[in-house]
């Protein structure tokens, strides 16, 4: 009987197949399908024997084997000719389920690899101050008896029971930021009203081509828009696998690639409809800091025949129809689409998609009313359903082991996420609760990253399973079966003040006399420099690593050389030089735009230079740029509290902008940079770009966390100061599995990790290099600066004597020039405080090396602090001794 259907199925082969397809390219083709679907076993197919056309693993039932031959239709869907051109169809029926078997005549499509580092919108000088400092001409005096700044009355509230719950303010911003009515970044096909988000993971859905991916981890969508080997006008979904990326070439230094990047453009599954062609029109709504939901209409002003709800870490893509008729294509190609014979639940329809790239996808039509899915395979690159479609499409790939899951997933989908959070001393949770519909009694399944993986409580952790898939950049992730998640930091930074401080230690409380006596006389030096001189830039970043650098100049003679009356005499010229940002009457004046809702730089409204100011008015980088700000307003509020009540406005005004927790404030988006599934932000603002967002400072990301912690502090907002923590802890753990890289990493590839620093961190690939040049103290060197007191809780000694001793070490570090040379020592202070201070407090130092946004008294009393904290710590083969 085997013989029989094996030489029955190879005559239908040749008599349902025209001549052109007569060649020995498929003569293979019965030695390359699966013919069955797996299912439970029944009394009548229990018992199997090797498959006939001697698949290796597959099983075929004995008895009930109907197998005919079709030729595949003309289909009224009209893109291409390649789209629409038939090929003979092999059919099999069988318990299990139906199998519509393809010949192979197309190789499946491998995707691009971009090849350019996209630098719309980003500066390519860098982001150090180079201009010399004059040396002041007169030393500060302080007046025989000083007053002490008076202390106001500062509502400081209890921590919430949810510390995202209430919203920092809901007024206006002040009246003296102008107002704009629109900003110059079309919002495509957006529907919906401001505040809206700019820094998100959907935001290629509404920038430039609309057509660039989106990555939602573990998969990517794009709008195909007609293009692609697939020609379809629908949404594609890929999955790219470890053994898919491209390296760059091999560093001399380190041994590691430069970089790896993910190709895209691949279309694996394309989720369209018969009646999207090239009038079809994308729009986008509901956009929040988790999820978006995107709209495939077939011209501008018609209904949607496809909407998408997009969560990060979906197990599935889904599709919701109203209607339309469901078009599945691939620019992969079908082997076999198999219709499984047993719903997968009541109402699912489960189909199984292999594809010519070894790949299998599983699909799930659930119809809420009309009729299921019926899908007729046209050719290798389209199957169509035979008729309207009323309810959800979900598509997912099976590693091999996921098919049980997403069985018991189908039929509920995930349309957002509530983000809830407590604190209570040292110890912090937030809590994943996510909006569903659909069969909402099905438990969904969500994809967890790595540092999801390690800070889930007891319970969520017993929920995860073992479906695995791997992401782009964020390593392997785990399918969860769960309709929240609740992740634990029980070692939040809580203890760190403004001055040198360690994870083991503690805070610095006093410097030996005479390492005092020595700083002193710097500080004295620095703090009687022009400081509106220095701090009047035309870009809002520069500004304020100026405004920054004194404040660390005023915290380390008040708090840690002691001279109070110092510090209030050069903190009024501090607060000076801040009243022109809070008076708005900088070079370039901030603005409130109305169109996407928040505060920008003026710079390119007067300019018209989208990239002015590293691309601020863009929404590029404000969570640096005014994270510097907010710092330096922390320092005054900690010094004269009674400055903070004139200034809250302005401040909490930047806060809002780069960290509104609640979405009772109608003027700024909530999170707008912090990705809370990430555990970092994106820095990237409204620019399309490929490979995703992307964000090149690791620890200017984590210097706002920490501003947002200290201004919080001294304002009395103590759910702010718990966010502040709470970010601060999530960073820790994510940077060290996606941004800064010991021996032990597990998360990115092994070739990779010698670098120890990303470099530039995309949702697609990691570029080990800076916007402004590939220099190693440029691309380890922006994830040191600026060094500040929470510096060695995300750059643990650990990390800092494996990046030193790979890149710095047998004086390589000496021979670097300019500011970058001040950054690397400070940063070396963390492992070695002795061989930074002498190196910082030798005779003849050179000013040069210390960038226009930062201090040698800080430097100084930074490495000082710790030595004082680890008096008999040293740098030996890379560890502690």
């Amino acid at each position: 009987m085997l013989l029989l259907l094996t030489i029955l199925l190879q005559a239908s082969v040749s008599q349902g197949s025209p001549a052109r397809y007569h060649d020995k390219r498929y003569s293979r083709l019965p030695h390359r399908v699966l013919l069955t679907e797996s299912s439970p076993k029944t009394a009548e197919n229990s018992k199997t024997t090797p498959s006939p056309l001697g698949i290796s693993g597959a099983e075929t039932p004995l008895y009930g084997w109907d197998i005919t031959t079709t030729r595949a239709r003309d289909s009224a869907f009209t893109s291409t000719p390649s789209s629409t051109s038939t090929v003979p169809v092999i059919t099999s029926v069988a318990p299990a389920g139906t199998v519509q078997i393809l010949p192979f005549d197309r190789v499946p499509s491998t995707g691009f690899i971009p090849s350019v580092l996209e630098t719309a919108g980003h500066i390519t000088t860098a982001p150090i101050l180079t201009s010399s400092i004059p040396k002041p001409t007169s030393l500060l005096t302080t007046a025989s008896k000083l007053p002490l700044p008076e202390k106001p009355i500062i509502n400081n509230k209890m921590v919430s029971s949810n510390i995202f719950q209430d919203p920092i303010a809901t007024d206006s911003p002040p009246a003296n930021i102008a107002k704009k009515k629109d900003h110059p970044a079309p919002r495509l096909g957006i529907a919906g009203t401001p505040p809206l988000q700019t820094n998100k993971f959907y935001a290629n859905f509404f920038l430039g081509s609309q057509a660039a991916p989106t990555y939602l981890h573990p998969y990517a969508i794009a709008w195909a828009k007609g293009k692609g080997a697939s020609a379809s006008w629908g949404m594609s979904i890929s999955h790219t696998e470890a053994n898919q990326r491209v390296y760059g070439q091999v560093s001399s230094i380190s041994g590691a690639v430069s970089y790896y990047i993910n190709p895209v453009g691949i279309q694996s599954v394309c989720i369209s409809a018969k009646e999207l062609g090239s009038t079809t029109a994308l729009t986008t709504d509901s956009l929040t800091d988790f999820s978006a939901r995107v709209s495939l209409r077939p011209s501008p002003q018609a209904p949607a025949a496809i909407q998408f709800p997009l969560v990060q870490g979906s197990a599935f893509v889904t599709a919701i129809f109203n209607g339309s008729t469901p078009l599945i294509q691939t620019g992969v190609f079908y082997k076999t689409v198999t219709r499984s014979t047993k719903e997968a639940k009541p109402g699912i329809t489960k189909y199984k998609l292999h594809l010519e790239d070894g790949a299998t996808w599983l699909l799930y039509a659930h119809h809420t009313k009309g009729d299921p899915l019926d899908l007729q395979v046209i050719n290798n690159g389209l199957a169509q359903a035979k008729g309207p479609f009323y309810g959800i499409l979900q598509v997912a790939k099976d590693p091999g082991n996921g098919e049980s899951t997403y069985d018991a997933a189908c039929g509920v989908y995930a349309t957002g996420v509530d983000l809830s959070g407590s604190v209570k001393d040292s110890q912090g949770s937030y809590t994943f609760s996510f909006k569903k519909t659909g069969m909402i009694l099905t438990t969904l399944a969500m994809f967890a990253l790595p540092h999801h993986q390690t800070s889930f409580d007891k319970d969520t952790r017993a929920k995860m399973t073992n479906v695995r898939l791997q992401t782009t950049t964020k390593g392997i992730a785990v399918a969860v079966m769960a309709d929240s998640w609740k992740m634990v930091e029980t070692e939040l930074p809580t203890n760190i003040g403004f001055g040198p401080w360690s994870p083991k230690a503690g805070s610095v409380s006093a410097l030996s006399s005479t390492a005092r006596t020595f700083i002193h006389n710097i500080a004295l030096q620095e703090i009687s420099q022009n400081i509106l001189q220095q701090t009047n830039q035309n870009s809002m970043y520069f500004s304020g690593k100026a405004l920054a650098k004194f404040a660390t100049v005023l915290i380390s003679i008040n708090d840690i050389l002691g001279d109070k009356a110092l510090a209030q005499t050069g903190l009024t010229q501090l607060k000076v030089a801040f009243s022109r940002f809070a008076e708005n009457k900088q070079q370039y004046p901030l603005v409130y735009e109305y169109g996407w809702g928040g505060v920008v730089s003026s710079a390119t409204y007067v300019t018209g230079n989208a990239g002015a100011d590293f691309g601020n008015s863009y929404y590029n980088d404000h969570h640096f740029h005014y994270g510097y700000f907010i710092y330096c307003a922390a320092v005054i509020g900690h010094l004269d509290p009674s400055w903070i009540l004139s200034n809250k406005p302005y401040v909490n005004t930047l806060v809002r902008d780069i960290a509104n927790p609640s979405a009772q404030d109608k003027f700024f988006p909530v999170s707008r940079y912090f990705d809370w599934y990430h555990g970092h932000s994106w820095a990237h603002g409204l620019f399309e770009s490929l490979d995703g967002k992307d964000q090149e400072s690791s620890s200017e990301d984590s210097m706002h966390a920490y501003a947002i912690k200290m201004w919080g502090t001294v304002s009395g907002d103590q759910n702010m100061a718990a966010r502040g923590n709470l970010m601060l802890a999530i960073q820790a753990r994510a940077f060290q599995k996606y941004y800064l890289y010991t021996r032990n990493n597990t998360v990115q590839p092994s070739n990779f990790i010698s670098n120890k620093v990303a470099g530039i961190l995309f949702e697609n690939k990691i570029d080990h290099t800076t916007y402004f040049g590939a220099n190693t103290e440029y691309v380890q060197g922006i994830h040191m600066l600026p060094l500040l007191p929470h510096t060695p809780l995300v750059r643990s000694p650990d990390f800092v004597a494996e990046e030193w001793n790979t890149f710095f070490s047998s004086g390589r570090a000496g021979s670097v020039v300019g500011g970058w040379k001040g950054i690397l020592f400070g940063n070396y202070a963390t492992i070695d405080p002795r061989g930074a201070y002498a190196f910082f407090s030798q005779p003849g130092f050179d000013p040069s090396w210390i960038d226009g946004g930062a201090s040698l008294t800080w430097y100084l009393c930074y490495s000082a602090g710790m030595l004082f904290l680890f008096p008999f710590c040293c740098l030996f083969s890379g560890s502690w001794s």
